[in-house]
């Protein structure tokens, strides 16, 4: 493990961006900000030093990442609280600390949500997330969890394994590698990134191999989403942040694949329009709109943020605010 101090050259995604969006539900002193993916820290970082009156609750289920945000944030004192849980123990971390309540208007002012793998877990190569170098095919979030992305190619069907590749990695060619895994894991078990790597250039076609990206990609996007549960997680956590915030509360949302921005997207449009019966000409009370968009579809990063910072390329930006009041009487015909 690293030193706790080091930050593996983590800068934050759209951090100006994300500040600015989150800015006017933190101005209050007492103001409670979530960051859902605390990582090594760097938004985290930024909101504690741009609203002294805020505090700051940061979840991770990756035991390092705690160490080294810890680290990072220790001159803040008790303003920032780290708890070891995935974000879609959002709900019982806050009620665990007093935060809020169950009943779908919680008291929180802000919440991030900078999903993907981190750039701190992407840069240690022991971890096994990055195709760029030979290492154990773990790929665990959470070191403690039992599932690695060598027991997926091993020990998984063909079936089973076509379906995630193709899926959560949205694979065209997901049954010829899957084909290919239980054909080379007769001979030996998968134990590291580059043997999966060199069966994924001898098996995607050439002309395939020249666009899109490297060739893995899409195959180590796939294991790491099924080894950490993240979409489920995500479909679970999204609902429990938007009853988290308070009337006026913001949320911010960094994405960096269509699977993920997907599932935002889904749940926002349900907050964020009537469920009133088609034909009737004003909202019923307590059908209107809860939430009101904050970007137009997915802000992307632009070509100065994406120099500075490379991993900004692909994040698809989605934010939001919980209405003070649910709207009730908007002519449905005006919509």
């Amino acid at each position: 493990m690293p030193e706790a101090g080091e930050d593996h050259g983590h800068v934050p995604v759209l951090a100006t961006r994300v500040r600015d969006l989150l800015a006017p539900a933190l101005a209050e002193t007492g103001a409670v900000y979530v960051d859902a993916t605390l990582g090594a820290g760097g938004h985290s970082e930024l909101m504690l030093e741009s609203f002294p009156g805020v505090r700051v609750v940061g979840l991770d289920r990756d035991t390092d990442a705690h160490a080294i945000a810890g680290e990072r944030l220790a001159r803040f004192g008790d303003r920032f609280v780290p708890v070891h849980t995935r974000y879609d123990g959002m709900s019982d971390a806050l009620a665990g600390l007093g935060i809020g309540d169950r009943g779908g208007c919680g008291g929180v002012q802000a919440i991030l949500f900078d999903l993907g793998v981190s750039s701190m877990q992407l840069d240690r190569a022991d971890r096994g997330f990055a195709y760029s170098v030979d290492a154990p095919l773990d790929m665990r979030m959470n070191p403690e969890d039992p599932l690695t992305a060598a027991d997926v190619l091993n020990t998984y069907s063909h079936g089973d394994l076509a379906r995630i590749l193709q899926r959560y990695g949205e694979e065209r060619f997901a049954g010829k590698i899957a084909s290919a895994v239980l054909r080379e894991r007769e001979k030996e078990p998968f134990t590291t990134s580059g043997r999966l790597v060199e069966l994924l250039y001898a098996t995607i076609p050439a002309p395939a191999r020249r666009t899109g990206g490297h060739p893995a990609k899409r195959t180590f996007q796939a294991l790491r989403i099924e080894v950490n549960a993240e979409l489920a997680s995500l479909e679970a956590a999204v609902p429990q942040a938007l009853d988290a915030l308070a009337p006026g509360g913001r949320v911010v949302f960094l994405s960096y694949q269509s699977l993920e921005d997907r599932i935002v997207k889904s749940a926002l449009a349900e907050r964020t329009r009537s469920t009133t019966p088609a034909g009737l000409p004003m909202d019923l009370p307590g059908t209107g709109a809860t939430f009101e968009l904050l970007t137009r579809g997915a802000e992307r990063a632009t070509d100065d943020e994406i120099a500075e910072n490379q991993r900004a390329a692909p994040v698809r930006m989605r934010a939001a605010r919980r209405l003070d009041t649910p709207t009730t009487t908007t002519a449905r015909s005006a919509r």
